[in-house]
């Protein structure tokens, strides 16, 4: 069919269009007069394009009865609205749903396989698990329990995905997931290294209880935060050898920036964090542990704590202009004039580190609805499959296609930022695989694969599947871990291995294989539901008569840039000559299929891409 070329076809000539209309669009607007303009737009400025490109940039886009809400409001309203938001009520949307996979043996988890066994060797005891007495693989229990709650918060993990992608797609303060998102990416920690979802969602309750609020106040909770000092290894930070791992990225990537701080600044402020630790979800300062001799930062000395170290990072000129640029890059350009920066630094630092008025002044500036700056974001991949649902009407997130496969496959994983430093953004999101993975998830949710429930719980190690399959055929345990060539002979391992096979206390493997078992026996499955978007519906509700007002509401609707006329026009085409007719009311019985690949269609034209 005519639809799959544009998203099958020669992708690396995708890339190139995708570049060449990128470039033009920024540089067919250099002489735009609202650019770099701090003063507010006029109200006979205001119109629902701009109304509909503050609610993607402040939120994730909206159905166009949320679009017009806005223009309705007037645009100080409209910014208001959005920004100051906690009179708005969300308590229809729920809490977490946890499952019941963690017990009081589980806390201060260890930090590898190894030390768990050398722990229960020891003392007798780990994880809440004795050692058995006597008998084959005394310390089998344990290593089983080690891999399952590896399994099962990693499991865990992907359902509080799912809950947040819940509350981006449902909640009326839009404004507040979407700083959500971004703390989550200033403030990088991931799921592979803390290991425990428990913590991960308490960072993220943080970040969104100080979304808007207070940057110092954020700073703060975040470096209390269990998930960051696990992250950044405070427990390695004590008085005498103190670890620099916090401290760094609180200069490098929270606060400063490179160049802004000195390599001697880094050591004396780890002194002022050392004792800094956690409790499983608690934070604790182990007084013992705590270097409370006199320190050197930043031309400042004292006996300094660590929120001691927070103030004077934010009291240097770099901090503001850095988090300004940060929050600039995210919600108007990644290309910014330095003076526009300095401007909005001053409204930081004027109003103690308070992001409401920042984000105020950024939203309702002549700046931000420039021609430069609309259509200019290119969407993140959790940011263009939550706002191609919000502009579907849908209030929570489908089972199929599954949100996290989705968003990982274009290259983003909520929860796993690839480094500390997040996710780059930008034009890292449009590499020939991935701008193909986008077209992908644009027919994946028009033409569900079902074919996924069964893989839901499915290892991702292969060497499990394999040795599941032994055993269920009747191999023992030491048979059935032995490496295997894919066959249903077992091979024989290296004699490292087999000497590792032959401990008597455990076996590795089969704890892995053991610990997965235990783990999606236990974890809450995501409900597996589709769409159901009826397409014909709505655009027949929209007033449409003919393939044209089709086309046109269907873009108005899913587009922040509008198509030129020879796409419209070749989409147009397409959709009449799919049908038949032009005429869609004679065509409403048969009209579904072809409206879900024109929508293909226009989701995989390079303007999709931008918000």
């Amino acid at each position: 069919m005519i639809f799959k070329w544009h998203f099958i076809g020669k992708i690396n000539i995708y890339l190139l269009l995708f570049l060449l209309f990128f470039s033009k669009n920024i540089l067919a607007s250099e002489k735009d007069y609202w650019h770099d303009s701090l003063k507010p737009l006029e109200n006979q400025d205001w119109d629902l394009s701009k109304a509909k490109h503050l609610l993607e940039r402040a939120g994730f886009g909206g159905t166009p009865e949320e679009v017009e809400f806005l223009f309705r409001l007037g645009l100080p309203k409209a910014v208001e609205h959005l920004v100051y938001y906690e009179n708005i009520s969300v308590i229809h949307m729920p809490e977490f749903d946890e499952s019941d996979i963690h017990d009081p043996g589980l806390i201060n988890f260890p930090p590898s396989r190894p030390a768990t066994t050398k722990l229960a060797k020891e003392t007798g005891e780990a994880l809440g698990i004795k050692v058995k007495e006597s008998g084959n693989r005394k310390l089998q229990p344990i290593v089983n329990k080690f891999f399952f709650w590896l399994r099962a918060s990693r499991l865990e993990t992907k359902r509080v995905a799912y809950w947040w992608a819940d509350r981006m797609i449902n909640s009326p303060r839009p404004l507040e997931e979407k700083m959500t998102l971004f703390w989550h990416n200033h403030f990088a920690n991931n799921e592979t290294k803390v290991r425990d979802y428990r913590k991960l969602l308490l960072q993220n309750k943080t970040f969104r209880l100080h979304a808007t609020g207070n940057f110092r106040n954020l700073i703060i909770a975040t470096a209390k935060d269990p998930a960051m000092l696990y992250f950044l290894d405070a427990g390695q930070n004590i008085k005498g050898s103190p670890n620099e791992n916090f401290a760094r990225e609180i200069m490098e990537l929270f606060t400063l920036g490179v160049g802004n701080y000195e390599e001697k600044d880094i050591r004396e402020a780890a002194r002022a964090f050392t004792g800094w630790n956690t409790n499983d979800l608690e934070f604790i300062v182990n007084k013992d542990q705590h270097d409370s001799g006199n320190k050197t930062i930043l031309n400042n000395t004292g006996n300094f704590s660590g929120e001691d170290v927070i103030d004077i990072l934010l009291s240097q000129e770099a901090a503001s202009k850095f988090i300004v640029k940060k929050i600039y890059k995210e919600f108007v350009n990644e290309i910014y004039n330095e003076k526009i920066i300095e401007s909005y630094a001053d409204i930081l630092r004027k109003n103690n580190f308070e992001l409401k008025p920042l984000l105020s002044a950024i939203f309702i500036s002549k700046d931000f609805y420039s021609k430069k700056n609309m259509g200019s974001h290119i969407k993140s991949p959790v940011e263009l499959v939550v706002s191609t649902y919000r502009k579907l009407g849908l209030k929570d997130t489908p089972g199929i296609p599954d949100f996290n496969q989705s968003t990982t496959s274009m290259g983003q994983t909520l929860f796993w930022p690839p480094t500390v430093a997040g996710w780059a953004g930008g034009k890292s999101w449009i590499t020939p695989a991935l701008l193909m993975e986008r077209g992908n998830f644009a027919r994946s949710f028009l033409y569900p694969d079902i074919d996924f429930i069964d893989k839901d719980f499915y290892s991702p190690d292969p060497k499990i599947i394999v040795m599941h399959k032994a055993i269920r055929n009747g191999a023992d345990i030491t048979s059935a871990t032995k490496s295997s060539n894919g066959g249903d002979s077992m091979m024989m391992m290296s004699e490292a291995n087999m000497m590792a096979d032959r401990d008597e206390d455990f076996n590795t493997r089969y704890g892995s294989y053991r610990g997965w078992q235990m783990a999606v026996s236990k974890v809450k499955p995501i409900a597996r539901n589709t769409i159901n978007t009826n397409f014909t519906s709505m655009v027949l509700n929209s007033g449409a008569k003919n393939t044209t007002d089709a086309v046109d509401y269907l873009i108005n609707r899913f587009l922040i840039v509008k198509l030129n006329n020879e796409k419209r026009n070749m989409i147009v085409s397409f959709l009449s000559d799919n049908l038949g007719t032009k005429d869609i009311i004679e065509a409403k019985t048969y009209l579904e299929d072809s409206l879900k690949m024109t929508l293909h269609l226009i989701m995989s034209q390079p303007e999709y891409q931008l918000g």
